[in-house]
């Protein structure tokens, strides 16, 4: 485990327009940043497509998305580097159960894979990328041009253009 209480400001912060940001906490599980990410975005965008002029209620729904995605990352509230393991833990886990109370998936979005939980399934293999690759070459491209047997386009001069000799 990382020794947090002895990082240095560099480590904690940074510089964005001449104004000091404290960072994510490094210790989040790969999981828990990508669904705290995911919802910081939807939080975002549901504070600026509510400023457009939505119902009253979505502004601040989506800016309480925004506090509790920062409060989960670390980067607002209690200092991460103040914080034991287990108050960190404790932290995200809280953040993600209210997100996720705020936001809950709907039934038809229960099968969908959202990513955050893609970011936890394995990579394609290279069979599966083989299959892939093999499918599309069975489609040729469609240019416009006459193409021949090869999927070239013929050898013939290139098509005039009106105005241009």
């Amino acid at each position: 485990m990382l020794d947090l209480a002895n990082t240095t400001d560099d480590e904690r912060f940074f510089l964005h327009s001449g104004r000091r940001w404290r960072k994510t906490d490094p210790t989040l599980p790969g999981d828990v940043r990508a669904r705290l990410m995911s919802h910081l975005g939807r939080g975002r965008s549901g504070v600026r497509t509510s400023a457009k002029g939505d119902d009253g209620a979505a502004l601040p729904r989506a800016r309480r998305t925004v506090q509790l995605a920062k409060e989960g990352l670390g980067e607002r509230g209690t200092a991460w580097w103040d914080q034991t393991a287990a108050e960190r833990a404790a932290r995200w886990t809280a953040a993600l159960e209210e997100l996720d109370a705020l936001h809950p998936k709907r039934p038809e979005q229960a099968g969908r894979v959202d990513r955050a939980d893609r970011a936890q399934q394995p990579k394609h293999t290279e069979q599966s990328n083989d299959t892939e690759q093999s499918k599309r070459s069975e489609h040729p491209k469609r240019s416009g041009r006459a193409q021949g047997p090869t999927g070239k386009r013929d050898a013939g001069s290139p098509p005039e253009r009106p105005g241009h000799a």
